[in-house]
């Protein structure tokens, strides 16, 4: 930026130019105007102007004022030791940053800075910055339906696929966890789109360029073509922005990403967002709730657990793929050694996949490199342990690969334990590189000679106490204490005076000390050589690397669920070709582990000829959890995982909607009753013959008669599709369709009610727990109520209105008469007025039941 550039660029007060340093600052700022500067001022990190406004309330640090002779504006820093919370915190926050360096000693002038680091939430590649789950960046562009692109910069994975509606590329989105979402322009500048998005997503409105021409050329940079896979514009443009989105934060540097996989949403089971967040498959309801992801991560690296939570993401839909995986897991169960050595032995691998990533782009630490060789180490003890497996453990161990000559490179070049930083020295091995051996001996000799020359000038001297000492300020230097000073030879040249003692010189001293600086200088940027080198040959073996990446995160999943099942008592689920369902004592995973084992297990049939069951019973029973039950154990077989059930037999479902639970949407100006009836028309669109449906008090949200009536269709309508479907209802009035509905079968929670008083006023009850067949009798809501500590005599009128409520206007004498008439001889005038006088009779009822209620 030039000189004199006006100070309105800066947020503050006064006239005239900016000084020097926060010129430089504007210029940097100005370069990257979607990121927050930290900048680089001796030992802190500077903000000015709005940014330390914003910096300041974010990280709740003290704002104060930089000023000079015409100009003051904000200022808030955070000091150079404590950049990496801070940063944390900002990322956490949804804020982009760019780091300034100073990358010159101070001198007299304007020391000159540079960003070395740009940082956003989605695209982090340091570990201190990175959770052990994955980190998605993703982009939507839209066309022919919508294109979304994910990746993740710290493994290299990149994948992208189409959709056709908005929904289905919610729960995509809200699948993955994307931490930022880039939006095209087609989207962005819809203000109720982007609102609409906003609501859901991280979304960051940036410098993404969603150009088709340039999203080719993007492609083309990092992949070498544009990949046949992507067949639409749309494809293309959001793939190529997330990769020039990541190449800007990279500062160019994108080797980690080797291809883009495209999905197809339609090959696994769909597990739509609103069932996943009701099935807390990774979502907690209650802030210190367990997930099923909790209750399944027996993993021993980072790697298989990013590798678990993609298998739930995505419940397979081929049958020999699901038996593949249980085949895997059988084989871990029974065999107890090797399930122990397998798990002993990934306990100690470090996150093979990241490291992949991160010596790909060669920015690798000595550290990681070191942590790499380890790792590998292992894989050809993990390959001797699958040796006589086939299937997919073959399979792992085929892709396992030992990287013999990886391991030999590393371990030949590097010390046993490198230190942090590059810079530091000590990190080639001695006997690897014959220069730098050669600078290292010399090095190593002027260092001897300094050893021996306190012993030599002693004895030259005559002063005993004659010492040879080292600071920063003089180097190498020659002491001697006060009473011999008299004995200091003429070729000494004194340096310091302190209070007791004088420091020397000679020019023999000086020599090697210039000698010394000049070896170890050389030695320490030929080490920088030597070890770059060595990183880019191991760049040549990343889709190797990557390959036994994958390998190992696969097995350490199996296992993991191998240990799970013989832990838990699960049974293998036997997948079967047809339609039927049959679980026995089944489990919930959560609740069964929440509560130690102490979980009542309930049986659970669906067939062609058994395939809507309704469930009555009162709230607290059990009703949801048994829902959740049979949903989490038809998810865990599609998933390749044993069930917590005695037996299972279970087919394969094309989709699991479920309808738990009340929530509203206070943002997007939805009440309870429009998120349940939009969640519930989703469901009726999407389910068919092969989806599982769980439903649980479906029209509560509104009146009565309208719930009911809303609840009756939504269940004639699934009855009719055939899909399997449990549905829980406190609508008695429901129980009556069995009769009418082949397929529709009545179940209830078992409770008991017992009896305290004289008066007949109900006073406990009982919950089972089981579910057995029938309607139930009644939904002792009151009772209920009861339990939860409402006034006594509150609970004893509201027990007394309902038996008002349930007596009034018995119609059983209009049901005898309806019955008895002889509709093929009433004349039009008879009709009415039998008709009348029924109004009547129920009209005298109704009074009469208000004036009973009234009276009580």
């Amino acid at each position: 930026m030039p000189v004199g550039v006006p100070q309105s660029v800066l947020k503050g007060t006064g006239s005239g130019v900016l000084p020097p340093m926060l010129e430089q600052y504007v210029a940097l700022r100005d370069k990257h105007p979607d990121f927050l500067l930290l900048f680089q001022v001796g030992d802190f990190y500077e903000t000015f102007g709005e940014d330390a406004e914003r910096a300041a309330r974010l990280l709740g640090i003290a704002l104060t004022h930089k000023s000079s002779r015409d100009f003051s504006t904000p200022m808030a820093g955070v000091p150079l030791r404590a950049l990496d919370g801070n940063v944390e915190r900002l990322l956490a926050a949804g804020v982009r940053v760019a780091v300034a360096d100073q990358i010159e000693e101070p001198g007299s002038g304007l020391v000159d800075r540079k960003v070395t680091q740009l940082l956003t939430p989605g695209t982090v590649t340091e570990e201190r910055h990175l959770t052990a789950d994955e980190n998605y960046l993703a982009a939507v562009a839209t066309g022919d339906g919508y294109a979304l692109a994910l990746l993740d910069v710290s493994t290299g994975e990149f994948r992208c696929a189409a959709f056709h509606t908005r929904t289905a590329l919610y729960d995509e989105l809200a699948r993955h966890r994307a931490r930022e979402v880039l939006l095209a322009p087609e989207l962005s500048g819809n203000p109720a789109l982007l609102a609409d998005f906003q609501t859901r997503f991280p979304v960051m409105l940036s410098p993404a360029n969603f150009d088709e021409e340039g999203t080719r050329a993007e492609l083309k940079g990092t992949l070498g073509e544009v990949p046949g896979s992507l067949t639409s514009a749309a494809l293309v443009r959001a793939c190529g922005a997330v990769l020039g989105y990541a190449r800007l934060t990279q500062q160019g540097r994108l080797e980690m990403v080797r291809r883009v996989v495209r999905f197809e949403p339609g090959a696994h089971m769909r597990l739509p967002d609103a069932a996943a967040r009701a099935l807390e498959v990774f979502q907690a309801q209650a802030p210190q709730g367990v997930t099923l992801m909790d209750v399944l991560a027996e993993t021993r690296t980072a790697g298989g657990r990013r590798r678990l939570r993609a298998w739930l993401r995505a419940p397979l839909l081929d049958e020999l793929s699901i038996r593949a995986r249980l085949d895997a897991v059988e084989t871990l169960t029974r065999a107890a050694d090797l399930r122990g050595a397998v798990r002993a032995l990934l306990y100690r691998a470090h996150d093979l996949e990241r490291l992949a990533a991160r010596v790909s782009t060669q920015r690798a630490t000595p550290r990681e490199v070191a942590s790499l060789a380890r790792t590998l180490d292992l894989l050809p003890e993990a390959s001797r342990l699958l040796d006589a497996q086939d299937g997919l453990l073959g399979g792992i161990r085929a892709r396992l690969g030992a990287l013999p000559d990886v391991v030999t490179l590393i371990r030949a070049a590097l010390v046993d334990d490198p230190p942090i930083r590059i810079g530091d020295g000590g990190l080639i091995r001695d006997g690897f590189h014959a220069e730098l051996d050669g600078l290292r001996s010399d090095a190593l000799g002027h260092r001897a000679w300094l050893a021996e020359l306190e012993t030599s000038e002693r004895a030259r001297t005559g002063i005993g106490s004659l010492k040879v000492g080292f600071n920063n300020v003089f180097g190498y230097y020659l002491e001697v204490n006060g009473p011999h000073l008299g004995k200091v030879p003429a070729d000494y040249r004194q340096i310091a005076t302190l209070k007791d003692r004088a420091r020397f010189t000679r020019p023999d001293l000086r020599e090697r000390e210039r000698e010394i600086a000049r070896l170890e200088t050389a030695a320490g940027r030929l080490e920088l050589e030597v070890f770059t080198e060595l990183r880019a040959g191991l760049a040549a073996h990343a889709d190797a690397l990557a390959e036994a990446a994958g390998a190992v995160a696969d097995l350490d999943v199996v296992a993991a669920l191998a240990e799970l099942a013989v832990e838990r008592g699960w049974a293998r689920p036997r997948t079967v070709t047809g339609t039927e369902a049959r679980l026995v004592q089944a489990r919930h995973p959560v609740v069964e582990r929440a509560t130690g084992g102490r979980f009542v297990p309930n049986d659970a049939h669906l067939s062609d000829r058994q395939h809507t069951l309704l469930l009555t019973g009162p709230n607290m029973a059990g009703k949801s959890t048994y829902l959740r039950t049979v949903a989490l154990c038809a998810l865990l077989h599609q998933v390749g995982s044993f069930v917590p059930a005695d037996h299972a037999e279970l087919p394969v479902y094309d989709a699991i909607h479920t309808r738990i639970g009340a929530s509203d949407d206070l943002a997007g100006g939805r009440s309870t009753f429009m998120v349940e009836m939009s969640e519930l028309a989703a469901i009726l669109h999407g389910a068919t013959h092969r989806s599982l449906v769980i439903l649980d008090e479906v029209g509560r949200g509104t009146s009565t008669l309208d719930g009911l009536a809303i609840a009756q269709a939504a269940l004639e309508h699934l009855h009719a599709t055939r899909a399997h479907t449990l549905f829980a209802t406190h609508y008695f009035e429901l129980t009556r369709l069995e009769a009418d509905h082949p397929g529709l079968v009545n179940l209830h929670v078992a409770a008991e009610e017992t009896v305290l008083d004289g008066n007949g006023d109900a006073g406990g009850l009982t919950f089972y727990h089981q579910v057995i067949p029938g309607a139930a009798r009644q939904s002792y809501g009151v009772e209920v109520a009861r339990l939860a500590g409402l006034p006594a005599p509150v609970t004893t009128r509201a027990a007394r209105l309902l038996t008002a409520l349930n007596t009034g206007g018995d119609d059983r004498k209009l049901t005898r008469e309806l019955a008895t008439l002889d509709l093929s001889r009433l004349t039009p005038m008879a009709a009415l007025e039998v008709l009348h006088k029924w109004q009547r009779e129920a009209r005298q009822a109704a009074e009469e039941g208000e004036r009973e209620v009234r009276s009580l």
